[in-house]
C-alpha cells in the first residue's frame, strides 16, 4: 500500500515535537467511522479499522509525533504544555489542501504532566458530536474522522470505558506554539514556525505583521459565527486557539438553551472568564499574546513594531462587527443594511434575555413569523414585532428563506449529548449515532428527528460541563 502521508511538520527540527508511536490498547473496537470525510480526504473508509483508529496499527507513511507548545490557561502562564494525550500521525494532501490526522487519547507522551494520556468515551463522543455539528453549521472546525473503544478502563472520578478519537484539522498549530519558542528565546525556531504557518495557512502573508493580521481576521470571523449560534467554547486558553481560525478542542463546550449573555457552563471557569459575551474580548487577549510572541521577528524599532501590532489587534472589531451584523441580520431575515438594524437586533436579544427565551428555538419560531411563545415578558413581543415587520417590508427578496438558511432547527443540545454519554457508559451507543446522523441536517431536519430540537425540561437541563481530561 502506498504512503498516504506527506509530513511537513515532522520535517521541522526535533525541538518542535517528540517522535513516538501511540501506546497500544488491549481490545480495540470501532465506535464510528466518518465515511464521507474519509472519502473527501482520499482515504478508503475500509482502512479505518479498530486497530488503525486506536493507533495499534499505523497507516503507511505515518511519522507519529506529539507537538510541544506552551500557553496561558485561564490567564496563568504555563511554559510547557504540548500534546499530553495526542499523537499526530501525519498529513494528507489533495485538492482540499493539507490536513493533519491526529489521535486523541492515544497514551502517555513527554507532555502528559502526570496524566495517563487516555480519553474516556464521554469526551470522545462529545467532540465527535459537536465538531461534526459545527461543520454542518458551516463553522470552521476540526473534524472527527473516526472513534474507537479501547477495551480498557480509564480512571477519572470513577472508572469509564476508554476511547480514542481520530481528528482532522488544517493544522494543530496554536497561539501557544508560538509562545513556546518566543518564551525560550528561540528566534530561529520562531522563524521556522512562522514560515511553516504562513505556507500552510496564509500564503499571501509576507511576514509576521501580515500573518498576524490574517489570524486576527480569521479569529474575528470565527467568534462572530460562534455567537450567532449560541456556542460557548468554554476554555479559550491560548493553547486551545488554532492560528488556522478553526474551532479546536471541544472540552467543556456547550450551546446555550436559555439566552443570557453572561452564560457559563464550564465547571472550571469559576470567574466567568470565558462566558458567552466575553468571547470576543478573550479572542483579542489571546491574539495579543500571539502578537507579543511574534515581536522578535518584526523588523526595525521594537516600540514601533509594538505600535503596529497594536493597530492590527485593534482591527479585530473591523472584522468581528460586520460579520456579527451580517449573521444576525440574516437571523431576522435581512440582507440589506439600514441604520436601525443593530438596535433592532439588540432589542430582540435583550427581550430574549429578560424572558429567558431559548436561543435556538426563538430564532426558529421567528422564521415562522411569531416568537411570542418564547418572548414572554408582558408587552415584550408586541413592543418589538411591529418594528421588525415594518423593516421586513422594506427588504427585497425572500426573508423567510434567509432566516431558514441562518437559523438551525437542530443543534447539539447539552441534555441530548449528556443522554448519549450516559447511554454510552452503559454500552448503548444508539443515542450517539442518532445524534451524529441527525445533526448533519441542522437546517432541514427529517421529521423523525424533530424531537431533538425540543429545549430541555427543567429536570433535563445541563448547567455544568466538564473538560474530561
Amino acid at each position: 500500500m502506498r504512503d498516504i502521508f506527506d509530513n511537513s511538520y515532522a520535517r521541522l527540527p526535533d525541538r518542535f515535537y517528540t517522535k513516538l508511536p501511540p501506546v497500544p490498547v488491549a481490545d480495540p473496537q470501532v465506535l464510528r467511522v466518518n465515511d464521507a470525510l474519509a472519502l473527501e480526504l482520499g482515504l478508503d473508509p475500509a482502512t479505518l479499522t479498530a486497530e488503525v483508529l486506536t493507533g495499534n496499527t499505523l497507516l503507511p507513511g505515518s511519522d507519529p509525533l506529539s507537538q510541544v507548545y506552551a500557553g496561558h490557561q485561564f490567564g496563568g502562564w504555563v511554559p510547557r504544555l504540548g500534546d499530553g494525550r495526542a499523537i499526530l500521525l501525519g498529513e494528507v494532501t489533495g485538492d482540499f489542501g493539507r490536513r493533519d490526522i491526529q489521535l486523541k487519547g492515544s497514551g502517555i507522551t513527554p507532555y502528559s504532566r502526570n496524566g495517563d494520556g487516555r480519553a474516556w468515551v464521554g469526551p470522545v463522543m462529545r467532540e465527535y458530536i459537536v465538531s461534526e455539528a459545527m461543520h454542518a453549521l458551516g463553522i470552521p472546525t476540526t473534524r472527527a474522522l473516526g472513534a474507537a473503544l479501547t477495551g480498557e478502563g480509564v480512571q477519572r472520578e470513577r472508572r469509564y470505558p476508554g476511547a480514542v478519537l481520530m481528528r482532522v484539522a488544517s493544522s494543530h498549530i496554536r497561539v501557544g506554539t508560538f509562545q513556546y519558542f518566543a518564551a525560550r528565546g528561540d528566534t530561529a525556531g520562531l522563524r521556522l514556525l512562522l514560515d511553516h504557518a504562513i505556507a500552510r495557512h496564509y500564503p499571501d502573508a509576507d511576514g509576521p505583521m501580515t500573518f498576524l493580521a490574517g489570524v486576527v481576521a480569521a479569529q474575528a470571523r470565527l467568534v462572530a459565527q460562534w455567537m450567532s449560534i449560541g456556542f460557548i467554547h468554554g476554555v479559550m486558553n491560548t493553547d486551545n486557539m488554532a492560528v488556522s481560525g478553526e474551532t479546536i478542542d471541544y472540552g467543556p463546550c456547550a450551546f446555550m438553551d436559555a439566552y443570557h449573555p453572561g452564560t457559563v457552563f464550564s465547571s472550571i471557569d469559576q470567574q466567568g472568564r470565558y462566558a458567552f459575551q466575553a468571547q470576543p474580548n478573550m479572542a483579542v487577549w489571546n491574539l495579543a499574546q500571539l502578537a507579543t510572541a511574534l515581536l522578535p521577528l518584526m523588523d526595525g524599532d521594537p516600540n514601533h513594531a509594538a505600535e503596529k501590532a497594536t493597530q492590527v489587534l485593534e482591527g479585530f472589531a473591523d472584522h468581528f462587527s460586520p460579520e456579527w451584523m451580517r449573521l444576525f441580520r440574516a437571523k431576522i431575515g435581512l440582507t440589506t443594511e439600514e441604520d436601525g438594524d443593530e438596535a433592532l437586533i439588540t432589542g430582540l436579544l435583550a427581550r430574549m434575555a429578560s424572558s429567558q427565551a431559548d436561543f435556538t428555538a426563538t430564532f426558529t419560531a421567528l422564521t415562522g413569523g411569531d416568537a411570542s411563545d418564547h418572548i414572554t415578558d408582558e408587552g415584550a413581543w408586541d413592543s418589538w414585532a411591529p418594528d421588525w415587520t415594518a423593516r421586513l417590508e422594506r427588504e427585497p427578496g425572500y426573508p423567510k428563506a434567509v432566516m431558514r438558511a441562518a437559523n438551525p432547527v437542530l443543534i447539539p443540545r447539552n441534555h441530548r449529548i449528556e443522554q448519549a454519554i450516559q447511554a454510552g457508559i452503559g454500552g448503548d451507543y444508539a443515542p450517539f449515532h442518532r445524534l451524529v446522523d441527525a445533526l448533519v441536517r441542522p437546517f432541514d431536519p427529517r421529521a423523525e428527528d424533530l424531537d431533538l430540537a425540543t429545549p430541555p425540561k427543567p429536570e433535563e437541563r445541563v448547567s455544568r460541563t466538564f473538560c474530561g481530561t
